[in-house]
């Protein structure tokens, strides 16, 4: 029994046929890269992708591009790449997803005022609270002889993600570090060889552009990112995660 092929589009859908976007950025085919770069940013930040959120329009449209012929696999549209910011509010959280300059979407989603989010962005807001590149610096004690596995570059990098606002790894920032010292680690034979992640995180607050208290949400997106690239899915009693949930614990019973 053949499968009904779906009607092939005429004209390429654009992002300005998506999403309420002015300038350049509206006149351009939503291509397969553009989607699974927000797909990847929606993962880094949220944990999942979510329904009705940037990445299913942009991934349903590229589809659609590709099947009709307009864009190839490994095309490129958002040259200028894609962000995703959260703003904790009282009660919700706001999340705003943009394309280069163009914002693509804002949602909002409640949150119990119980949780300790919001009063720990109110000591952000105020200076106060332990930062997530503090936390980062913190695992430089805590595990700084640990050599750099691929759980921990991932977990490195979603703690960037989430304390920058910058989906895509920085040049010369503590995620690329890490993934460089995760592959490098990976080929050394010699334990005195490998890099430890005392040598990455120490001084790891210049590293970043900029930086927030942590929260409950942030130390639940670096412990899923830490879980998923570890053979064994757990974390490292003194590592990454486990810093920034420490953090996330002080800053929330600080209120």
């Amino acid at each position: 029994m053949s499968q009904q092929q779906p009607e092939k589009i005429q004209e390429p859908i654009k992002y300005g046929d998506v999403f309420p976007v002015q300038g350049e950025l509206s006149g351009k085919p939503v291509a397969p890269k553009d989607a699974a770069t927000m797909q990847t940013a929606e993962n880094s930040m949220l944990g999942h992708t979510e329904k009705g959120f940037a990445a299913a329009a942009m991934q349903s449209a590229a589809m659609k591009n590709k099947s009709a012929g307009f864009v190839g696999h490994e095309e490129i549209n958002a040259e200028a790449g894609v962000t995703i910011k959260e703003k904790e509010l009282p009660g919700k959280l706001i999340i705003t997803e943009s394309v280069g300059d163009e914002v693509v979407g804002q949602y909002s989603h409640a949150v119990p005022l119980s949780s300790g989010r919001y009063s720990a962005s109110q000591q952000g807001d105020s200076g106060g609270g332990i930062t997530i590149g503090e936390a980062l610096e913190a695992t430089a004690l805590t595990a700084g002889k640990k050599p750099v596995e691929w759980s921990d570059a991932a977990a490195i990098q979603a703690a960037e993600v989430r304390a920058t606002g910058r989906t895509s790894i920085m040049p010369g920032g503590v995620a690329a570090a890490a993934q460089s010292a995760a592959t490098l680690n990976a080929r050394a034979t010699r334990e005195e060889d490998k890099t430890k992640l005392g040598d990455i995180l120490t001084n790891a607050t210049a590293k970043l552009p900029s930086d927030k208290p942590a929260t409950r949400r942030d130390a639940e997106g670096v412990t899923g990112a830490e879980m998923r690239n570890d053979p064994n899915l757990t974390t490292h009693p003194a590592g990454v995660a486990a810093s920034v949930a420490a953090a996330a614990r002080l800053n929330q019973s600080h209120k």
